[in-house]
């Protein structure tokens, strides 16, 4: 059976420093026994009293309706899907999309997000466009090669800083910057300038891990291991 975790309530809170009053008696034996002979460590999570807003709520049934009118499925039962995959990623008790948290309302978007990405589910112009860039929709959109203005597949993979002359298969990618752009968007980029190109679309380049520059075929693992040994040397 999982060991349900202790609550308990904040009764001093300095920048440096927290104090707990918890709920229930601690187990200093079982404390002592996970510490292993180090000083014991915690994981703190504040629990949010904030109610969902009106936009989130918003963006999760037109997220939901573009499925739909994609797959021809009643939104109820998506609704009810994408609630029970949020409650079973992130171990939440059951929830009302009425009365959540917005940390919960956060979460079920990105529940969303991520299956409409992987599914490859078109996005409606409107809803991509309302999508925030506090979510990761450019990571999102470079490993579905999608443009991230405009949602359109097939997109180019855009450095944000020219390589140059460089030779791509010798160029270390995880120390590049990048932004998925289909080609209309691409050629505009060339044409005005990436200052400014970013100051219009408020685009946001993105650093890849070794492991997604290998699915998208930019980096092979040799590579990055050559490299990391010659860091090393």
């Amino acid at each position: 059976m999982k060991k349900q975790p202790l609550m308990g309530k904040v009764s001093q809170l300095k920048y440096d420093q927290i104090v707990i009053t918890p709920n229930e008696d601690i187990d200093l034996a079982r404390i002592s026994k996970l510490a292993n002979g180090s000083v014991p460590q915690v994981r703190l999570e504040f629990v949010d009293n904030r109610k969902i807003s009106p936009d989130q709520r918003g963006k999760i049934f037109a997220l939901i309706n573009d499925l739909c009118d994609y797959t021809g499925d009643v939104p109820e039962e998506w609704e009810k899907r994408f609630k029970w995959m949020t409650a079973r990623t992130f171990n939440l008790p059951d929830y009302s999309l009425s009365d959540c948290s917005v940390t919960v309302g956060s979460y079920t978007i990105l529940t969303i997000l991520n299956f409409m990405f992987e599914e490859g589910i078109p996005f409606k112009t409107r809803t991509w466009d309302s999508i925030p860039d506090d979510y990761p929709k450019q990571r999102m959109a470079i490993m579905r090669r999608l443009c991230v203005i405009c949602g359109k597949p097939g997109a180019d993979l855009a450095h944000y800083k020219a390589i140059g002359r460089r030779s791509r298969s010798k160029v270390d990618h995880r120390k590049f910057w990048f932004m998925s752009l289909c080609r209309k968007h691409h050629t505009e980029q060339h044409t005005i300038g990436i200052r400014e190109f970013i100051s219009k679309y408020h685009i946001k380049p993105v650093k890849l891990s070794g492991d997604d520059l290998i699915k998208l075929g930019i980096m092979t693992a040799s590579r990055i291991k050559e490299l990391d040994e010659e860091e090393k040397s």
